[in-house]
């Protein structure tokens, strides 16, 4: 007995405190990079491919960790790609609020696995081999029990808080916290139709899926960052996998290159803007934002006026199905009131034409840009005019 009380009092490493704390922190974060890097960046969006030991290795550690089937997992996160804000998303706080996202995540994801409609359209192309079918799949609660055995095995009793802290991290931090404060609060580099944000700059603790906006924008990256100043651990985890020969990188978001500014708007340009049409929207949408307090200035406003207007500064630049009714309203009012704003933002919505619809020949989609361009040239508004010398500028660039 005297032995037994012994081995639960530190198991078989015995740590102090703070390295069982330090241990903790090591295995949840090494579950962070198995979402992150296998399922999320390599088999829901492709963005990667992994050698069989890393894979296989990702697939062993989430089965005992999370008892999360590969195929599951996928299906749900490309459906919420693919129905994103919508009544059919599984996981948006938009419609099913940020509290409810936020803690009880865990059990949408569980209820849309249930669906099995969902599974078979968008689990696609995730493993299917004697493994996943007959251990992963098949004994998903037992792999948890495995660990949780592992845990109290190594630290003792201490090792139950371990394993508690193991099965909660995940579906807190990437059921709740991305999926939710990543659809709710943050700072966007893109105006993305959705409402996804970069949480913070630095993705460290989540891997890089901090930088959700940077995701949701180009979704089948392998890296997410895209400012000077971001930080993605996952890209340099991806990076010391393909230095090893264990990872191949198969897209990346395609970075804006520029040369002198094209006299003909040719098919090259059109290519060019498509590529990088996301960049293009965000320095729009800098402009808009700076046109916008000019014209606040030069109206002359009332103190409750100015305050009313101002309050359309975080969604002048998001599209109009995400705005809200009442800003709608007060957006219509200023653009009756102000022709830049009106000029600007309708030339917005026009310019974004030229990718959207992609039933229209080249042909239409080349001559729309020409109109557009020489439109904006002679508007006689700045941000326009500084839209179609970037548009002339931009050098054809592999599609992301």
């Amino acid at each position: 007995m005297q032995l037994v009380l012994e081995f639960l009092d530190g198991g078989l490493l015995r740590l102090n405190w703070f390295e069982l704390v330090l241990v903790t922190l090591a295995l949840t974060h090494v579950t962070i990079a198995a979402v992150t890097i296998f399922l999320h960046r390599s088999q829901a969006h492709r963005a990667l491919d992994l050698h069989p030991i890393p894979s296989h290795f990702f697939r062993f550690w989430l089965w005992i960790t999370t008892g999360m089937a590969t195929r599951d997992w996928v299906a749900i996160h490309r459906k919420h790609h693919a129905r994103c804000e919508t009544a059919e998303d599984p996981h948006s706080p938009q419609v099913k609020g940020l509290r409810t996202v936020l803690w009880r995540g865990a059990e949408l994801y569980i209820a849309e696995k249930s669906n099995t409609e969902t599974i078979a359209r968008y689990g696609h192309g995730t493993p299917d081999d004697w493994l996943e079918r007959h251990v992963y799949s098949r004994w998903s609660w037992q792999g948890c029990g495995v660990m949780l055995v592992a845990d109290v095995a190594l630290f003792g009793a201490a090792g139950l808080a371990v394993w508690g802290v193991q099965m909660m991290w995940i579906p807190f931090f990437a059921a709740g916290v991305i999926n939710g404060i990543g659809h709710f609060w943050g700072y966007r580099n893109f105006d993305h139709p959705d409402s996804s944000a970069n949480i913070v700059p630095w993705g460290v603790l989540i891997g890089g899926e901090e930088l959700h906006n940077n995701h949701h924008t180009y979704p089948t990256s392998a890296k997410m960052s895209t400012q000077w100043y971001e930080f993605d651990l996952g890209w340099c985890y991806i990076r010391m996998l393909q230095w090893l020969g264990l990872a191949r990188v198969l897209r990346v978001a395609p970075v804006p290159r520029l040369s002198g500014a094209r006299p003909a708007i040719d098919l090259q340009t059109l290519q060019a803007v498509v590529s990088n049409r996301y960049d293009l929207l965000a320095r729009y949408a800098r402009a808009t934002r700076k046109a916008f307090h000019g014209e606040l200035m030069r109206l002359g406003l009332s103190a409750p006026e100015y305050a009313r207007f101002a309050g359309l500064k975080k969604w002048l630049t998001r599209w109009s199905a995400a705005m809200p009714e009442a800003h709608q309203q007060t957006l219509a009012e200023l653009m009756g009131r102000s022709g830049v704003m009106k000029t600007l933002i309708e030339m917005r919505d026009e310019l974004a034409v030229t990718w959207q619809h992609a039933a229209s020949s080249r042909d239409e989609m080349l001559s729309h840009l020409q109109h557009w361009i020489a439109r904006a040239e002679a508007s006689g508004i700045q941000a326009l005019q500084e839209a179609a010398a970037r548009i002339r500028s931009y050098t054809p660039s592999a599609a992301h």
